[in-house]
């Protein structure tokens, strides 16, 4: 796996295809190969995919302590190829995280694609899902493994997997740094960084997100004007539960002016 240097550290990151940069940003308790091995490769018959992976997961240099915005802003800025703006893509944490690399670095972002993001933690709901999130994590391995399929997909999607599919979906441990993760996601507040954004910008909502609900979605759009707006049929972890809509929506976008 290629790596650059950051303040010291190391940032790991998967490069695949050809062709102009597309980066693509994980979300909190995943890692770039669990949110998106299975989908780098509908993008490299036209874009070089940049998969990297941000502090608390995979190999990255995590200097402990708690996170900060801005640490993860770098660290993924770090890993952009030369040669040129990319396009870049963020989910969940990752949204954030994409939408504070177009703030801080409009010359790296040529096109931003933002899924099931939000602006602020402000919301009581959205609170109490996290901080469960996090306490299960920290203390019930278990029932972690068991909320995660509760509140990131849709009822059908859970039903349709069948016992088998579900105790896959169920199986392995979170990232080590998932409740610091969690805990930034419960910190974090992009309404400033929001007006610097000069790239256009496709904000994608989950309209069966439990997790993060759909109306985070449809105000981050509303606080950039010229944004586009989507929704999908999904739970919070769109990636795997509406893969090819996803796909479509984003091959779309940066590949039409």
């Amino acid at each position: 796996m290629p790596t650059v240097m950051h303040d010291g550290g190391h940032v790991h990151f998967n490069r695949a295809g050809s062709g102009p940069g597309l980066v693509m940003v994980h979300g909190t308790g995943g890692d770039a190969a669990s949110n998106y091995g299975h989908l780098v490769q509908n993008f490299t018959d036209i874009r070089t995919v940049i998969t990297p992976d941000y502090a608390g997961s995979g190999e990255t240099t995590d200097p402990g302590g708690d996170l900060t915005l801005d640490l993860l802003i770098e660290q993924v800025a770090a890993a952009f190829p030369e040669g040129g703006p990319a396009d870049l893509v963020g989910f969940s944490l990752g949204a954030m995280v994409a939408a504070g690399v177009a703030a801080r670095h409009p010359e790296l972002v040529r096109r931003l694609v933002l899924i099931a993001g939000w602006t602020h933690a402000g919301d009581p709901r959205l609170r109490l899902g996290l901080r469960t999130w996090a306490r299960l994590a920290d203390t019930d391995p278990e029932s972690f493994a068991a909320y995660a399929p509760l509140v990131g997909y849709s009822p059908a999607f859970v039903s349709g997997l069948g016992e088998d599919g579900l105790k896959a979906a169920m199986a392995g441990d979170p990232p080590p740094g998932t409740v610091r993760q969690i805990e930034l996601d419960l910190r974090t507040d992009i309404r400033d960084l929001l007006p610097s954004i000069t790239a256009p910008t496709l904000v994608i909502g989950c309209t069966q997100d439990h997790l993060v609900p759909v109306g985070h979605a449809r105000a981050l759009h509303a606080a950039l004007p010229g944004s586009r707006y989507a929704e999908l049929d999904s739970g919070h972890v769109v990636l795997h539960e509406r893969p090819e809509e996803v796909t479509a929506l984003i091959r779309d976008f940066v590949t039409n002016e």
